[in-house]
């Protein structure tokens, strides 16, 4: 998940893109197989990986769901949490990012670890239209006070990609109230920097 804030601006017409080499940061994974993994992070206006201690909580919550796992990590940026979920178990990891620099290097960190992880470069909503294969734990990240969230839960939910008991992350603006879909019920909650981490578990639509 990247923390991205606002949507990713391309650059004018004739400015220097940033290559996928140029990294500014660093994603430090904290827990599982790659625990300590220090990986780069490219330079991009409101990118930056899911805090250490939201990581920690959320993973927490998850220390029994993963193993086996298949998850989807949507809006993904950095792609910590993720990276985060393969290290701890997970069978295998899509990230879906739009921006093509971003997810050349998310892409470059996965092959450095070696995981089992695909990066489709592709809009989110756009991704949700396309052929489904349900998952069990999706990460979901979009950018700050421009309305993706309750579109985003909507097409998760009614498209079939989640598996009958998923479990979904999302992460918010403090002062909204997304309408989720009615069969996902809210079952931990985290204050994440200017924005609220949500973890819901899905069950079967009446």
């Amino acid at each position: 998940m990247n923390r991205r804030r606002s949507s990713s601006k391309r650059p004018a017409h004739g400015s220097r893109r940033v290559s996928p080499s140029r990294a500014s940061g660093r994603l430090r994974l904290i827990g599982g197989d790659y625990r300590r993994r220090q990986l780069p992070v490219l330079e991009r206006p409101g990118l930056r990986p899911t805090p250490d201690r939201i990581r920690e909580t959320l993973f927490n919550w998850l220390a029994f769901e993963l193993a086996g796992a298949h998850v989807l990590d949507l809006y993904a940026g950095t792609g910590a949490l993720g990276l985060e979920a393969l290290s701890r178990g997970a069978a295998q990891a899509l990230f879906v990012e739009t921006d093509s620099d971003v997810a050349a290097s998310l892409s470059a960190n996965i092959a450095t670890l070696g995981a089992n992880g695909h990066v489709r470069r592709q809009a989110a909503m756009a991704f949700l239209s396309g052929p489904v294969t349900p998952f069990d734990i999706v990460f979901l990240d979009p950018p700050f006070r421009q309305g993706h969230a309750v579109d985003t839960c909507q097409a998760l939910e009614e498209h079939g990609w989640l598996s009958e008991e998923a479990l979904i992350y999302l992460e918010i603006e403090h002062e909204c109230e997304p309408r989720v879909p009615a069969n996902w019920q809210l079952h931990r909650e985290v204050r994440a920097g200017d924005g609220i981490g949500r973890l819901y578990r899905r069950h079967r639509a009446a």
